[in-house]
């Protein structure tokens, strides 16, 4: 059976590679991300799929994972890359709708995107998600509370949902990259 790997807030850095290390292991990649005219090059290089996804948005992932199941099936591994930063970082020079926007993305979206996962692994009772962290989320740095909010939220959220599924057959992972 050919495994499939859906890879959330894909870009040109890290998803990019994990998505040519999936391909090269023979594995069928989907990309998401918000602007995939991005990803034309590395779509076209590993035969991948992609959709748009806005992951702060629940009914773009809810879309996501359906039009996913029904073009290639329910992935073995989900791989959340997805964040955001405002363009200002001082507490005082924050824009608090775009702090907003960013968590969302950040932290929110990964809980959107690993309840669409877990409810479709949980019928097969397997599959892995995987977060990419940031040393931001393990300590917090001088301008940079918004993206240590976000990162630190999703560090709670893996090892939650680390400890409710694991249990289930489901692998939770946290990476700090």
């Amino acid at each position: 059976m050919n495994e499939l790997v859906l890879i959330i807030g894909a870009g040109s850095g890290l998803s990019a590679s994990l998505a040519r290390l999936c391909a090269s292991k023979k594995m069928t990649v989907v990309l998401a991300a918000r602007n995939i005219a991005k990803l034309d090059d590395l779509k076209k290089e590993i035969k991948a799929a992609t959709y748009q996804c806005d992951t702060s948005d629940i009914e773009s992932v809810s879309n996501l994972f359906k039009e996913t199941d029904k073009s290639v099936g329910t992935p073995n591994l989900v791989i959340y890359n997805a964040s955001s930063r405002p363009k200002k970082n001082s507490v005082v020079e924050l824009d608090p709708i775009e702090t907003q926007k960013s968590i969302n993305i950040t932290c929110f979206g990964a809980f959107l995107v690993a309840q669409e996962a877990a409810k479709r692994m949980l019928k097969r009772k397997s599959g892995s998600i995987f977060f990419t962290g940031a040393t931001g989320g393990v300590k917090g740095f001088a301008n940079s509370s918004v993206f240590a909010m976000g990162k630190f939220g999703l560090r709670g959220l893996a090892q939650s949902l680390a400890r409710e599924l694991h249990p289930q057959g489901i692998h939770i992972a946290h990476f700090v990259i």
